[in-house]
């Protein structure tokens, strides 16, 4: 993929092919997709400079006895931790409450785990999610 927002159309197809190998259901799918939109437009946004192209790779693992799916987000852009983010006040009122943060937010509470990391020149966002069903 490419950091183009023409890419985050592709993400339900990705989910819809996940779900029928792992019998997720409808709920679980969709969480997964805002949790994932977010990441990746994240990315696409602020990772590289405005109007230069950057490489952004996502993939997904399932581990079958803890019905675990692991999916790794890599983009090759600045360094970038958004666990360091601080957690936004939801209980501001919308003209009280700073812009952004409010992916990340949604990140960390739609997803079981959230864990960064950076590699040589890359950024690693790692995001689990226990099924439950």
């Amino acid at each position: 993929m490419t950091n183009s927002l023409d890419e985050v159309s592709r993400l339900p197809l990705f989910l819809e092919e996940i779900a029928e190998e792992t019998g997720m259901g409808m709920a679980e799918m969709m969480s997964l997709n805002v949790a994932l939109e977010e990441a990746l437009v994240n990315v696409i946004h602020y990772a590289y400079p405005q109007m230069e192209e950057g490489k952004i790779v996502l993939t997904s693992a399932w581990d079958e006895q803890s019905r675990t799916h692991t999916f790794c987000l890599k983009d090759w852009g600045g360094a970038f931790d958004p666990l360091t983010v601080p957690e936004a006040d939801v209980t501001l009122s919308l003209e009280e409450r700073p812009i952004g943060g409010l992916g990340i937010f949604l990140i960390r509470n739609l997803m079981d785990e959230v864990a960064y990391r950076r590699e040589g020149d890359c950024n690693v966002l790692i995001m689990r999610k226990k099924l439950k069903n």
